[in-house]
């Protein structure tokens, strides 16, 4: 069976530092704006329950951004990583329509859109992707999905409801989250 690698959450754990996201944007130098990892916060009438997600491309099983793109920009590598071939980009931005979890983000400096690869140039030398390795917390994780389903768990029927995500079962998003601790 070939791998597919996907990202493991912990928002039980994360204190929104964004320490993710700063070591996605110097990895990869985007440009001001240009935010390929982002920690989204979520608060309710009671501040002690407030929480925070990291989120980045989720490298899906059946991405929608490569089902959109006219220009064939997109790939899915054999691990399961969702590439972009920056180059045969033309800036239509139907990547960034389709993708229900707004991955690919349009630059308009450079007219173009680009998104995370899950530092896949990292990852075949044998190291973290970067938002990972910098996560003082340690609650951003990487691996074989599988594995992180199995030792987490699969479901993310209790992120859909209470976080008001998309529907995962077209696009098969492959991550994993533990949500936060609910306060009663």
């Amino acid at each position: 069976m070939v791998k597919q690698y996907g990202f493991f959450v912990d928002m039980s754990g994360c204190y929104g530092c964004k320490t993710c996201t700063m070591a996605c944007v110097s990895e990869n130098t985007t440009s001001k704006g240009v935010l390929w990892r982002k920690v989204r916060e979520f608060n309710t009438d009671d501040p002690s329950s407030g929480a925070f997600l990291s989120m980045s491309c989720n490298h899906c099983d059946n991405p929608q951004c490569l089902n959109a793109c006219p220009a064939n920009a997109y790939n899915k590598r054999p691990d399961g990583i969702v590439v972009q071939d920056h180059e045969r980009c033309i800036g239509c931005r139907m990547c960034v329509m389709a993708c229900p979890y707004n991955a690919p983000v349009f630059d308009p400096d450079e007219g173009k859109t680009s998104k995370c690869n899950l530092c896949a140039e990292r990852l075949d030398e044998g190291l973290a992707p970067r938002c990972v390795e910098s996560c003082p917390a340690a609650v951003l994780r990487y691996g074989e999905i599988d594995v992180l389903r199995q030792e987490y768990g699969a479901s993310l029927a209790r992120i859909v409801d209470r976080y008001k995500f998309p529907d995962p079962s077209v696009i098969r998003p492959n991550i994993v989250i533990i949500p936060a601790r609910m306060v009663p």
